[in-house]
């Protein structure tokens, strides 16, 4: 009967574990930390796939960057997107 106990027990910490890796898994990055590195602290994700892509113009992408963090104006954004493209 203990034995059984102990297997109950084992298999419930199993299952719980599984269920806490897939929440935390599907939940994304936490706060601070961008999609994918690991041990980053570079804001809130701020890098996303339309500054990772490939083509993206570095400098378009900085811009849109500042842009996202407040840095930049809209007026002064617009008038450096239309000049960088």
């Amino acid at each position: 009967m203990v034995s059984v106990l102990v297997l109950f027990l084992l298999l419930m910490g199993l299952c719980m574990a599984v269920t806490v890796a897939a929440i935390t898994q599907m939940s994304g990055p936490g706060p601070g930390r961008s999609p994918g590195v690991r041990g980053s602290s570079t804001g809130r994700g701020s890098r996303g796939p339309e500054v990772a892509g490939e083509g993206m113009d570095p400098a378009l992408a900085e811009l849109r960057l500042r842009y996202a963090r407040g840095e930049v104006g809209r007026e002064e954004f617009l008038q450096r997107k239309i000049d960088l493209e």
